[in-house]
């Protein structure tokens, strides 16, 4: 039998955010706006307290104070999707890769859109920077949450982190508990 769902309702900037988890780990985050548009499950049960860390941790994310969370992550997803998953939590805040380097970074450098579809797939937008993968030309390409607020986060991190957004290297932590 699967854990009962979870879900809170927070404000943001990019409009109202749907947290959903299983009492112990934030298993999805529903954007106001794009392609999918995201409403609770009715048999979810709507609830503030399992929600207090990651919404603390959004906030402040959203005012600039916070450039890396540190919650307990359960996305359901194919070990590849999990894979492509693990790779974005590496990408530096502030920074962007092209799709092609994603692939290329997971050892799937012909799997371009296997990587973006997986990319398009991941349910913790925002706490799994999927936003911060651009298109190889530079432009912002494929968001769930439309493009503006793919630009409005962009935009938020460069700001925060005082420099343009640019590809590297860098590695950080895993965070999938």
């Amino acid at each position: 039998m699967s854990p009962v769902r979870c879900y809170v309702r927070m404000p943001s900037p990019l409009g109202p955010l749907v947290l959903v988890g299983t009492g112990d780990a934030l298993t999805a985050i529903g954007l106001p706006s794009g392609r999918d548009g995201f409403e609770p499950d009715p048999s979810w049960i709507e609830t503030t307290a399992p929600f207090a860390e990651p919404v603390r941790q959004l906030e402040a994310y959203f005012a600039g104070t916070l450039r890396r969370f540190d919650l307990r992550l359960a996305p359901a997803g194919t070990p590849f999707q999990q894979r492509v998953w693990q790779a974005l939590l590496e990408i530096p805040y502030g920074e962007t890769v092209s799709y092609s380097e994603l692939a290329r970074r997971i050892g799937r450098p012909a799997a371009v859109r296997a990587v973006g579809a997986a990319n398009g797939q991941n349910p913790l937008a925002i706490v799994i920077p999927c936003h911060r993968v651009i298109g190889s030309n530079g432009r912002l390409v494929g968001y769930g949450g439309g493009l503006p607020a793919k630009s409005a986060l962009l935009a938020l991190e460069r700001r925060v982190a005082g420099a343009p957004a640019r590809p590297v290297g860098a590695r950080q932590g895993a965070l999938f508990g």
